[in-house]
């Protein structure tokens, strides 16, 4: 009988856990797998370089990654995305000194968060935003988004919001040909004062700019600096910030272009 190779046994083991359970944190597959953690650091290591596996910034959980084999043979493009994000947005938060949010294209003109480098213990504000859909017309990253979109797709995308979100997001949807053109005058998309997004029970109220993110002229979803309000007001990060924050967008949305 052939010998197994026993490294590809416990790379399989380990991609298989995570395809089954969706994204685990190393304690997890350590238990799951009763492989030790220096073990599973360097199999995790492995398969990350070949962009089968991501750990996420905001809570060091391992995930598919883009390049690994799917169904239809494409990769998913929010894990593709994903993956030429992960070391500019640690950059970006590390030279701002704020948190940075990365927001993916999920259709209908809405985005989601997909990564995050927010923690509570440095920034103050409400981490555990990963899979939030912001709203589309309150928040930085909604309006980015947006602003970016074709003009015909955005106004029938507005048009179908309307018809689907509270009450006080379809009044303010009448606004937004005033809103685009204060985004297009200014560079950026600013979060709407006062706006929490969701209920949380810790966490400062935030401001947040945002820019979209675009490769080609495809729109893929946005970026955003989002501090403790009481710390700065909006004018002092777009002074200090907004240049390179709109240089790593466009550095994404070049390395995303290029990965296809």
């Amino acid at each position: 009988m052939t010998k197994l190779n026993r490294s590809i046994e416990r790379g399989l083991a380990v991609l298989e856990v995570v395809h089954a359970s969706g994204a685990l944190s190393l304690a997890m597959l350590a238990e799951r797998t009763d492989l030790p953690k220096p073990t599973l650091l360097r199999i995790c290591a492995t398969l990350e370089s070949r962009r089968w596996l991501i750990r996420r910034n905001s809570d060091g959980y391992y995930r598919l990654g883009s390049a690994f084999p799917r169904v239809d043979g494409r990769p998913k493009l929010v894990d593709r995305l994903v993956a030429v994000s992960k070391e500019e947005i640690l950059q970006l938060s590390e030279k701002t000194g704020l948190a940075v949010d990365l927001a993916a294209s999920i259709g209908g003109g809405r985005v989601e968060i997909v990564d995050t480098t927010r923690s509570f213990r440095k920034h103050g504000i409400y981490p555990e935003t990963i899979g939030f859909r912001p709203s589309p017309f309150h928040s930085a990253l909604g309006l980015a988004y947006l602003h970016a979109m074709p003009n015909d797709s955005r106004l029938q995308a507005v048009k179908d919001l309307a018809e689907r979100l509270p009450r006080q997001d379809a009044l303010v949807s009448a606004q937004l040909p005033k809103m685009m053109k204060a985004i297009s005058a200014h560079g950026f998309a600013v979060r709407a004062a006062g706006h929490w997004g969701r209920a949380v029970d810790y966490g400062a109220l935030p401001h947040a700019i945002a820019v979209p993110i675009v490769a080609g002229t495809e729109p893929l979803g946005a970026i955003n600096l989002v501090w403790n309000a009481r710390d700065y007001p909006v004018d002092t990060v777009v002074r200090c910030h907004l240049t390179r924050l709109c240089k790593y967008a466009k550095t994404i949305g070049a390395a995303y272009q290029a990965s296809a």
